[in-house]
């Protein structure tokens, strides 16, 4: 099971462990979901479409990954 995180500064300090983070964007709905898959878990986050471009620029993961977007 994912662990969701609710705090962005925690989330952020995940994302320099982790492997890989993928971000679905959800437009209809408003949200973005970003996921950091690390070695043993994989975190989740919920970010509001409008805030997302200014917290994927604060992550430090290694590699990001934009899934297929849905209008």
């Amino acid at each position: 099971m994912p662990v969701e995180v609710y705090d962005r500064s925690k989330f952020i300090e995940i994302s320099s462990r982790a492997e890989l983070c993928r971000v679905v964007r959800r437009e209809k709905e408003g949200i973005a979901k970003v996921k950091a898959r690390t070695k043993r878990y994989l975190y989740t986050i919920k970010i509001p479409v409008n805030e997302l471009e200014e917290f994927i620029k604060q992550l430090k993961c290694k590699e990001l990954v934009e899934v297929g977007k849905s209008s």
